[in-house]
């Protein structure tokens, strides 16, 4: 609901503020005093268009600034809007302290309110929202209808999409099958291993550098082992230490932990020996060998080159191999798949349209028990020449997400006079009762929860305004309703009252909107009963329609 709004330089408002509470908000005041001049800036601050020409005369720019709270699954979202208009005719959206586009705003702004008017953010209105209407009437028996309809309209869109992707590779098949089967050939070939190219690598380097390999080796091997008698090597030495110290380990734990790692020391050197033994004993130098592997990490190089991609990589390679080894499967499969894929498309399609026929079996029989409804609550409202349907008008051979038909409210209020689109209807006061009709039938399924009524009243008296406050206090029990009026018979029917006047000094001309209290919303209905001068008799005539009102 919209809790709070801020006008400031707004056309002839100088600074307003206005709370609003639960409930039916009544709004009235003289005609020209700026009653709708209000619903066009909270029209702005929901999202419709900016005009230079709301800036207050002298100023720089208007600006609006609007808070209201979401409920949605039990929680409250609050929700600050506010709009700028410059001069100039530049304007500043912010939601929620953040600068936004107009669309974003809009479409945040379209579950908060719904202005039926002469306005242009009026939802009802928009044709797009009409099959929503129409599920929403039978939402027990459509609902779960729409639901598999849209999982087997998923399938169908699945299949569809899979089946021109592979026909769109038909034309390319006979070029791209030879050109994969060579790659394919080129890199099966080579037979590549992962790792193998640094395999290679290092033993291409123990090869070139056999010979300097083999004398460190060596000398590193006589060193530990001695030069032909082991009584000069480090490998006796420390043999001698161990058996010393393995007499005396006894006789504490301190030389028993420097015997254990002694030992420990000598059985590595011991195994650090062969492993120098085996090097020497390894290394033969063989050019045919070191060719071979240069050879071989050429062909490895020039394959990672063409194939490795960004990585240049075994790896990469492979991955790309096993790409195309797909690749060529289906190519080769090319028709046995499309085949497939045809069966499956057809199969999708026709579920799709078996659950979409009953998608608009449901929705012809609700549209159908809506219209008639609608247009009783018309008749109530005094269009006794009224008539109205609900069209549903097939999209085509093919399913949409949405379903197989779009919806769309058609209304006519005079004898004679074609059926049209609820857009095409000129009258504000007739687009506004028209509004009330429908949303007194669907206030208790949408997600909208303010409702605000501009020139609801206009060509209408007695008996029927009386309808159209008792239904505006009805729909106002599930949602928050605000409506400027000039009837009493409306403003009768009010939780909470607002007045709207004008006041001129020698320079300028200022609206200010005051909430009215118990007492002054009966003396404000007395005005509207007998006029500008307030009699005894009005004010009982005031309190006796509220007493009638409620």
């Amino acid at each position: 609901m919209i809790d709070h709004i801020s006008i400031r330089d707004f056309a002839i408002i100088d600074n307003v503020e206005v709370d609003f509470s639960e409930g039916l908000s009544i709004i009235t005041g003289e005609t020209g005093s700026g009653k709708s001049i209000l619903v066009t800036a909270i029209s702005l601050a929901l999202g419709s268009r900016a005009d230079s020409s709301y800036v207050r005369n002298g100023k720089e720019k208007a600006v609006v600034e609007l808070t209201a709270t979401l409920e949605n699954d039990g929680e409250c979202e609050e929700i600050v809007i506010s709009r700028e208009v410059n001069s100039s005719g530049k304007n500043l959206c912010k939601l929620n302290g953040e600068i936004v586009t107009l669309a974003q705003l809009s479409a945040k702004c379209k579950d908060i309110a719904d202005i039926h008017g002469q306005y242009d953010n009026q939802s009802l209105i928009d044709s797009d929202t009409h099959i929503d209407i129409v599920d929403g009437y039978h939402s027990q028996i459509i609902s779960p209808i729409k639901k598999d309809y849209f999982d087997k309209y998923q399938s169908y869109i699945r299949s569809k999409r899979n089946l021109e992707e592979l026909l769109s590779l038909e034309s390319e098949n006979a070029r791209k099958l030879d050109y994969y089967r060579y790659e394919l050939r080129e890199i099966e070939n080579a037979d590549m291993l992962p790792g193998e190219d640094e395999e290679l690598r290092n033993r291409l380097s123990v090869l070139q550098n056999s010979e300097k390999i083999y004398a460190s080796a060596k000398t590193a091997y006589e060193n530990v082992n001695g030069d032909g008698n082991n009584i000069s090597g480090a490998f006796y030495a420390l043999g001698n230490a161990v058996d010393s110290l393995e007499e005396i380990e006894g006789f504490s734990s301190e030389i028993r932990s420097i015997f254990e790692e002694s030992r420990d020391i000598y059985y590595r050197l011991e195994d650090v020996s062969l492993s120098m033994s085996k090097i020497m004993d390894s290394l033969t130098y063989d050019p045919g060998e070191i060719d071979s592997i240069i050879e071989r990490l050429n062909q490895l190089d020039s394959l990672k080159k063409k194939y490795g991609g960004r990585d240049g990589s075994i790896e990469a390679v492979i991955e790309y191999r096993d790409k195309i080894s797909k690749e060529l499967d289906k190519i080769e499969n090319f028709d046995e798949e499309r085949k497939n894929l045809e069966l499956e498309y057809r199969s999708n399609l026709k579920a799709a349209l078996e659950k979409g026929k009953l998608l608009t079996d449901a929705r012809k029989e609700s549209a159908d028990e809506l219209g008639k409804k609608i247009l009783s609550e018309l008749k109530d409202l005094s269009f006794d020449d009224a008539d109205l349907r609900i069209e549903l008008t097939p999209l085509g051979d093919e399913p949409g997400e949405n379903g197989m038909e779009r919806a769309e409210i058609l209304i006519t209020t005079n004898i004679g006079e074609p059926l049209k689109p609820l857009a095409k209807t000129s009258s504000g006061g007739e687009i506004s009762r028209i509004m009330l009709a429908i949303k007194n039938i669907t206030a208790s399924y949408d997600n909208v929860p303010t409702l605000i009524f501009d020139e609801i009243d206009q060509g209408i008296s007695g008996r029927t305004a009386a309808i159209v406050g008792k239904k505006l206090k009805e729909i106002s029990e599930n949602h928050q309703v605000i409506c400027i009026t000039h009837l009493p018979q409306i403003a009768a029917r009010g939780d909470t009252g607002y007045r709207i006047f004008k006041e001129s000094d020698s320079s300028k001309t200022y609206t200010h909107i005051e909430r009215l209290d118990k007492e002054s919303q009966v003396v404000e209905i007395a005005r509207l009963l007998g006029g500008e001068n307030i009699t005894d008799t009005a004010m009982e005539n005031a309190k006796e329609l509220i007493l009638q009102m409620k």
